[in-house]
């Protein structure tokens, strides 16, 4: 028996596509955004018959978007751009724009709102992305009040665009280059995790509240860099690179077309990702993360490793047992 039926942008992505699984698992009814139907169809193997719906529409075509939230119960909006893609995909249109738009619909219409900004973004003044998404945040909060805003740190899984992409980097770079000393500090979360979380808030209705969500480790740029090296078997040198050589290459790298570094980037780089002192996170709500960071990237990490799943060297641990 359907519970209640959730309207989920953005659901193609990482945290997308676990979080229908948990929901259509626990009785949802999930409608899912996309732009482009076709290219959405797989979504249709992550829950039983009848319990997936992919609805094409744009983000900002009033009258769709205004039908869609009519015909649910709750809204989710997961929607976020790292990378920005001429005048059609801006920051500002993407993290301030659209989170306008959608809690004023969603207040009309006297829906639950949940929105996914980031964690730590009020503090980095000098980022473009870190500002649009602050921005979106205080818009929500004076449309709707009652909505729920999470800010997770770094979201990690076998889907996501940061431990893959960084692994298969350390595939080729002997020599890797890193910024502000690697000093960088993160507290990473499964992407299975922060789905639990998302949950936990619908079932217990968790209105007005923005929280915090984190991983149960504290873990450097570096060490985060060390841990995927060493679970790929990659032995590399991590070299500092002084601030004006790495803002010169980060100048030349956002030009090309899925760029590496941008200036943006560095700049939000500099900033810690970890809890405030402000804001309540998942632990102190009662639902904490346990997976750890070098476990959970093991289970995938083969993927980048020569030999694959049956390397060599796990090979010859196998003979020796």
């Amino acid at each position: 028996m359907v519970k209640k039926k959730i309207l989920i942008f953005g659901a193609t992505g990482q945290i997308g596509r676990h979080l229908i699984r948990k929901l259509t698992k626990n009785n949802y009814k999930v409608i899912c955004q996309t732009r482009n139907a076709h290219k959405a169809i797989f979504l249709k193997t992550s829950g039983s018959i009848g319990y997936i719906d992919i609805k094409e529409a744009q983000i900002f075509d009033y009258e769709k978007v205004n039908e869609l939230v009519d015909s649910v119960d709750i809204v989710i909006n997961l929607i976020g751009i790292l990378l920005e893609d001429g005048k059609a995909n801006t920051f500002k249109k993407i993290h301030t724009l659209f989170p306008d738009f959608i809690s004023k619909i969603c207040k009309k219409k006297s829906k639950h709102l949940i929105h996914t900004s980031s964690l730590g973004v009020e503090y980095a003044i000098d980022s473009e992305y870190a500002i649009s998404k602050t921005e979106g945040e205080n818009k929500i909060q004076i449309n709707l009040p009652s909505a729920t805003i999470i800010k997770p740190s770094l979201v990690y899984s076998v889907n996501d665009m940061f431990t893959t992409k960084f692994m298969s980097l350390l595939n080729f770079f002997p020599i890797f280059p890193i910024y502000y000393g690697g000093k960088t500090k993160f507290t990473p979360i499964h992407a299975s995790e922060l789905t639990n979380i998302i949950f936990y808030l619908i079932e217990k209705d968790i209105k007005g509240k923005k929280i915090e969500l984190i991983g149960p480790e504290v873990l450097s740029f570096l060490e985060i860099l060390q841990i995927l090296s060493k679970c790929i078997d990659k032995k590399r040198i991590f070299l500092p690179m002084p601030l004006i050589f790495a803002k010169i290459s980060a100048k030349i790298l956002e030009k090309l077309p899925n760029p590496l570094l941008t200036i943006d980037q560095l700049n939000l780089l500099k900033y810690d990702n970890i809890k405030s002192k402000n804001n309540i996170n998942n632990f102190d709500i009662g639902i904490p993360a346990k997976l750890k960071f070098e476990e959970e990237i093991k289970k995938y990490a083969y993927n980048w490793r020569e030999g694959g799943q049956f390397s060599v060297k796990d090979f010859k641990k196998v003979k020796k047992l």
